[in-house]
């Protein structure tokens, strides 16, 4: 290519890179303001986006994980989009390398999750049940989380009714949550309702696995976005040697 080619080509990666970026600040922008918002309000969360949110809550505090993934998204984006402005190597080489670092733990996530599930199926249970004994009846937005899990889902607790027992609502009520039993008023003893033996555990790993599919080709597109991140940025960090 001729000079004048190649510093076109070179403007027009600089402006799609600058583009790219802003879209990545805005988006974790608007993440950020989210996780704000369902910290601070997670019933009406609950009331917009119905009983998958409340499967999602329960399993992780999505606050919190949307506040964490907002503000890498925002560092991620002004590092690229100011760095391709300004032309700076550093700005551009820290860009590469956060995106890289995110998509090496990705990429390890990924294994450690096909490779131990049961692992990570033990330290949830180990995680959850605790909190379902000491938080449920006590934190309001907790225990509407599980309601609606209960209620939509038809299950109970996160591997069975038994994960209320000696719990702060067992304790104060002597009985098990309404939702666990799907009579009113209800029985006595849960058993007595075979279908809500079932934890919710399973239930949402089933949702997990019939949205497979699209959560790993969702991954996949993440995947190769953050790819062609590295590669642009590293295309223009070359450049600027050149120039």
């Amino acid at each position: 290519l001729s000079p004048g080619a190649k510093m076109g080509f070179f403007t027009f990666i600089k402006v799609m890179m600058i583009l790219f970026n802003l879209a990545i600040f805005l988006s974790g922008g608007t993440l950020l303001g989210v996780g704000i918002w369902v910290k601070v309000d997670g019933e009406s969360f609950l009331n917009i986006f119905g009983a998958l949110s409340s499967s999602v809550l329960q399993v992780v505090n999505v606050s919190y994980l949307l506040i964490v993934i907002g503000a890498i998204l925002l560092v991620i984006g002004f590092l690229g989009c100011y760095g391709a402005q300004k032309e700076s190597k550093c700005l551009l080489m820290m860009f590469f390398s956060v995106v890289l670092i995110i998509f090496i733990a990705e990429v390890a996530a990924a294994v450690v999750a096909l490779v131990f599930t049961g692992l990570a199926e033990t330290l949830l249970t180990g995680l959850v049940t605790p909190l379902l004994k000491e938080k449920y009846g006590v934190d309001a937005t907790f225990t509407h989380i599980w309601n609606v899990t209960m209620t939509e889902v038809h299950c109970c607790g996160l591997n069975n009714y038994t994960d209320f027992d000696n719990s702060y609502w067992y304790n104060k009520y002597d009985s098990y949550p309404e939702q666990c039993f799907g009579v009113s008023p209800p029985l006595a003893h849960p058993h007595l309702r075979g279908c809500l033996l079932q934890g919710c555990f399973k239930q949402i790993l089933e949702e997990i696995r019939t949205n497979a599919g699209v959560a790993g080709g969702v991954a996949a597109g993440i995947a190769a976005l953050e790819i062609a991140a590295m590669a642009v940025s590293m295309y223009l960090y070359c450049r600027l040697d050149e120039k």
